[in-house]
């Protein structure tokens, strides 16, 4: 293990460790990463002595905040094309996380957001801390979730998942698993207890059952107490009209998040409330995935995507110039465009 790469693996017991080592740049994914990971997971499906995988992220701040926007502001800028291929792998990764035929243990400590969803929530033993801070911010910066985003709120309860795809809200501990993007709380001061006794699991079974014996119930979130005014003003069918009943709902809460609404990309927003509906009928992760890669492909070639990463991380004058800078002024046909295929430059997943 040489601790100057971007992704260590070391084996303790019959768990193989995965390490995100960009603790600098809050282990934000990098296409070797990306590439790393999925060997990684190859060649552990095909051991017979790894009985499950466990993922982190290096440093105290979090699992990973994402892709690196700024390699991605840079390579759209120049008229590139390195981040397509970039998602091309990151959601065929995701995809191979989803089928990992063992457990596959996330520890998602600290920040997860974007990327860093994709690589966590989609395994099948999903663990949270009282630090845990959990989203999908992409709407911010003029983009859409992706990495499987989409699936998993629209799987959350009644339009909670709207909600937080459209804010780019985090959420803690609690409001993760209400959600459904993580399964179980355990006090980060306990982790090290958790992974130590985790070594020790020799089938899929001890490897539950270790994680339930450390697992607490989460302190209080806030969604739960939300849920009337969510569910009833992201019912509506467009961002105009969830806006328009925020404003009008008489709940301070609604109201603060109908004006943050306004400060975002119009288009972001139009597509983003579209995917995630259309998520809710697709039948497997591979088709919301295939979905999202167009998506993607389709905002990266935009205006606003750009211009939301030089406002927020760049120049971080919190000042973007949306295109268009309204909602209406957002067609109807503008965001079904982002969901036409792409010709023999299709991600493929379904049809694999």
């Amino acid at each position: 293990m040489n601790d100057d790469e971007p992704v260590l693996l070391h084996t303790e017991g019959h768990v193989l460790h995965i390490t995100l080592n960009r603790p600098r740049a809050l282990n934000a994914l990098t296409h070797t990463m990306v590439r790393g990971i999925g060997e990684a997971l190859t060649r552990a499906a095909g051991e017979e002595s790894v009985t499950a995988v466990l993922i982190k992220g290096a440093g105290e701040r979090g699992l990973c905040a994402g892709g690196d926007i700024r390699s991605i502001y840079e390579d759209a800028r120049a008229g590139r094309r390195a981040s397509v291929d970039f998602w091309r792998d990151e959601y065929r990764l995701n995809a191979q996380i989803a089928r990992f035929p063992k457990p596959y243990v996330a520890l998602m400590d600290g920040i997860v957001m974007g990327g860093g969803v994709g690589v966590s929530a989609h395994g099948n033993v999903r663990i949270v801390t009282e630090r845990s801070r959990v989203a999908m911010p992409e709407t911010g910066i003029g983009f859409v979730p992706d990495v499987g985003g989409t699936r998993l709120l629209a799987s959350a309860p009644g339009e909670l998942g709207v909600h937080l795809a459209l804010t780019g809200r985090a959420v803690d501990a609690a409001d993760a698993i209400l959600c459904g993007l993580a399964d179980h709380f355990v006090p980060s001061d306990h982790l090290d207890d958790l992974v130590r006794d985790l070594s020790r699991s020799t089938t899929a079974g001890e490897v539950t059952e270790t994680v339930r014996r450390h697992a607490t119930e989460a302190p209080g979130g806030e969604l739960a107490g939300q849920r009337a005014w969510i569910d009833d003003c992201y019912a509506a069918d467009t961002v105009e009209e969830i806006t328009e009943r925020l404003l009008k709902s008489s709940v301070p809460a609604a109201e603060e998040t109908a004006a943050a609404l306004r400060t975002l990309s119009p288009t972001a927003l139009k597509v983003t409330l579209a995917a995630v509906r259309r998520a809710r009928r697709l039948g497997s992760l591979e088709a919301v995935l295939d979905q999202e890669f167009r998506v993607s492909c389709r905002a990266f070639a935009g205006p606003d995507l750009v211009e939301g990463v030089r406002a927020r991380i760049i120049d971080k004058d919190r000042s973007p110039r949306w295109n268009p800078s309204e909602h209406g002024d957002v067609t109807a046909a503008e965001v079904a465009r982002h969901f036409e295929p792409l010709g023999d430059q299709e991600l493929g997943l379904v049809s694999r």
